[in-house]
Parts: structure tokens; C-alpha cells; sequence
């Protein structure tokens, strides 16, 4: 019998940071923090009543009715993540590639995470035929999965799976009896949402399925902690959350005071902070649409960018080009890339790729400008490649490109 591989205990290496906006924080949300700096209290464990009813009517406008007691929320994602893991057990499937934090909360607690491959379409989610195989065989070998991770807008590849690829990723996962967990923290960062539909797992399986948002994807600065999790409005739901605040309140997990009224006034998205929500996903699209264009013209390979402040690319056409500077996988490209780009550029192995595949993810707030305000004159410009520093940095990315063909 084939082995399935498995990462599982061992040390949490560096990973890198989620890509961020690169942009100015929000005069508004400045507003509502300073407003509230001068409480001194935490949230309680899970989330105060306000930003749990915001995130409630944040759930609502998206088509998923929520209760306040089916909701908690943590300092960032990861928190939540990990808090939810160990309160639900056993084995974690993910897809590959995956958000580089994904894998190391698996690893924190001493369980087994197994990667499945995403289909060619997408990334976010694993391919229905190979996760029920992998699923066989895992339990063939004595091991325990239960859980599915994935991600409805992806970090790191963009792209957001098709309605019907991520029914069928559903259905597989009911049918191996696993738990459902969606990542949605990019939802609202798709690039063109009039022409992309983005469905969440709890609309397939609302017994089965919980929701993960982290108010960093769109909402907040990263400096400013927050995420939100919704579980299902069932015994096994309810037992899951009172698991969870246990984790949250024996780590000591618990959101900001100044920082929840911040996230409560985001997750009602008023105005100002929708108009900035919209503005930034049609900005770090055009970017990252120009560089696929870079990407293609040297012959490398990347799925067109959907969502998110990234794009991922497969420079493995460049390989005999690459091979002259002395780089042979992602790590070593990773090194080289960054040292010419002036930017982070990690490679496909923080992501649980392959480590021999050549490839990289690479953000778009860097090619925004080096200060406040080009990064400010991008967001609000009518052509923000007609931008001298914009185009300097998109002409940089080419030129180094064009030195590997």
C-alpha cells in the first residue's frame, strides 16, 4: 500500500505574513479607535455582544442568517484557528497549496495534517476525487481525519473556486464524515464581484461547516487583531463554541477593547469603509492583473488573479534561465527573487507546494509605491498604471523576468 505522507509534530518554522494592502488606515476606523483608547478591559473570552451582532448582520447581507450565541471571535485568525482545532480533534486535511499559518496550527497541536491537491481550475480547494482517496487511505494507515480546511477566496493562489468545484469538495467532505472549515477572510477582496460568485461551504453543509474571518483580509489594518468565527446552529455547533472559548480563555486569546469597537464598526461596513474595501480590491486587481501580464509575456505560468493582494507564479518555464543564477527550487528562488525585487517573494514550500516547483507568490502592495502617499495617489487615481512609480515597479518585475528567458 502507498503510504500517505503526513506532516505532523515538529518545530513551526518562520512564515511569512499574509500580503498586506500597503495602504493608509482608514481616517474613519482612526476615528472609532481613538474614540475607545481609553477603555482599559478586554473583550470577554469569544467576543463582547457588539462585535458578534456586527458580525451577525456582516453574515446576514451574504446570505447566512446568524445568531450572536453561534459566533466568537479572537485576535486574528490564527487564535481562532487553533482554538477550534483543539477543541474539535483529530486529523486536518488541507489543500495544497494552503495559507502558509494554516499547516503550523495543525502542527501546535501534535496532530497530523495531510495535503490534497487543487484541482487545475483553482486553488482554495482539494479536488473531490483525490480527497476521498486521500481519506481511504489515511484511515487505512490508523489515522483520524475529521477536519477539511479551505478557502473560498485563496491565499496564495487568488483564485476563487467555481461554484460547482466547490459543491463537489462539499459533497466529498460529507460523504468521509468531515467538518468543514471555511476560511472567508479574502471573500470581500475579490477583484470584479459583479462577474465572480463566491459561495461559502455554509451554505452546502450548515450542519457541518463553520466560518472563519479574519477582518484583516478586508476590513482592518493587521496591526489591529481581530477575526470572527460563525459555527453551526446545532448541538454539535453549539458544544464546538463552548469547546473553542475554553481554548481562548486558557491561552489567554481575547480581542482589544479599542480594537473590537473598531472591528464591530467594520463589520457593519458603513460608507466610508465599504467605499475603501471596493476602491483597494479594484486597485490591487489592475496591479496584479499588469503583472500576470508580466508574467505570461516571459512565458511563466499563473492562474489569472481573482482575489486577494497576490498572485502565484510557476517560473518552472524559466527553470534553464534560473539554473545560470544558481537557483534549482522555491527556497533558493525565494532568496533570489526578493534580493532583486526589494520585496518578499516566498516560496511555493511556505505554502506546502513542492518544494523542486519554482514557484513564488508575489504580492501587489510593493508595486503600489515605497511611501503614503504614491501607495494613497494609486488608490485614488483614474489609471493607477499610468503612475510613474507604479509603472517603475511593474517594469522592474518585467525587466527581471525577461533576464531568465
Amino acid at each position: 500500500m502507498q503510504r500517505t505522507v503526513a506532516q505532523g509534530r515538529g518545530p513551526v518554522r518562520y512564515g511569512p505574513l499574509a500580503p498586506q494592502p500597503g495602504l493608509p488606515v482608514l481616517p474613519e476606523l482612526l476615528s472609532v479607535l481613538a474614540a475607545a483608547a481609553g477603555r482599559a478591559a478586554p473583550e470577554p473570552p469569544g467576543g463582547g455582544e457588539a462585535v458578534r451582532e456586527a458580525a451577525c448582520r456582516h453574515w446576514g447581507r451574504r446570505g447566512l442568517v446568524t445568531a450572536p450565541q453561534d459566533v466568537a471571535a479572537g485576535p486574528g485568525a490564527p487564535a481562532l484557528l487553533l482554538a477550534l482545532l483543539g477543541a474539535y480533534g483529530g486529523d486536518v486535511l488541507l489543500p495544497r497549496p494552503c495559507p502558509a499559518w494554516w499547516t503550523p496550527q495543525v502542527r501546535l497541536l501534535g496532530r497530523r495534517a495531510y495535503h490534497v491537491a487543487t484541482p487545475a481550475e483553482c486553488g482554495g480547494v482539494p479536488d473531490p476525487y483525490a480527497l476521498l482517496e486521500t481519506v481511504r487511505r489515511v484511515r487505512a494507515e490508523g489515522g483520524d481525519p475529521r477536519v477539511l480546511l479551505l478557502s473560498v477566496a485563496d491565499d496564495p493562489t487568488a483564485t476563487v473556486p467555481p461554484p460547482e468545484m466547490l459543491r463537489e469538495a462539499c459533497e466529498a467532505a460529507e460523504s468521509a464524515g468531515l467538518f468543514v472549515v471555511s476560511d472567508e477572510s479574502w471573500r470581500d477582496t475579490v477583484h470584479r464581484p459583479h462577474d465572480t460568485l463566491v459561495l461559502s461551504p455554509a451554505e452546502m453543509l450548515p450542519d457541518r461547516a463553520a466560518v472563519l474571518l479574519d477582518l484583516s483580509g478586508a476590513l482592518l489594518p493587521a496591526g489591529w487583531p481581530a477575526a470572527v468565527v460563525r459555527f453551526p446552529d446545532t448541538p454539535r455547533g453549539t458544544r464546538l463554541r463552548a469547546g473553542t472559548l475554553d481554548v481562548l480563555t486558557a491561552t489567554g486569546a481575547l480581542v482589544a477593547g479599542p480594537v473590537a469597537g473598531a472591528a464591530a464598526h467594520a463589520l457593519d461596513e458603513p460608507d466610508a469603509v465599504a467605499g475603501r474595501v471596493c476602491a483597494a480590491a479594484t486597485l490591487h486587481g489592475a496591479v496584479a492583473a499588469a503583472a500576470h501580464r508580466e508574467l505570461l509575456a516571459v512565458g511563466a505560468l499563473a492562474r489569472p488573479p481573482q482575489a486577494g493582494r497576490h498572485l502565484y507564479a510557476d517560473l518552472t518555464p524559466l527553470r534553464a534561465g534560473l539554473a545560470r543564477h544558481g537557483v534549482g527550487d522555491a527556497m533558493e528562488l525565494e532568496d533570489w527573487l526578493a534580493g532583486r525585487l526589494g520585496a518578499a517573494t516566498p516560496g511555493g514550500q511556505r505554502f506546502a507546494d513542492e518544494p523542486v516547483a519554482l514557484r513564488v507568490r508575489l504580492s501587489t502592495g510593493p508595486l503600489l509605491g515605497a511611501t503614503p502617499e504614491e501607495r494613497l495617489a494609486a488608490l485614488t487615481a483614474p489609471d493607477p498604471l499610468a503612475l510613474p512609480h507604479v509603472r517603475r515597479s511593474l517594469d522592474l518585475l518585467g525587466s527581471v523576468l525577461a533576464g531568465l528567458a
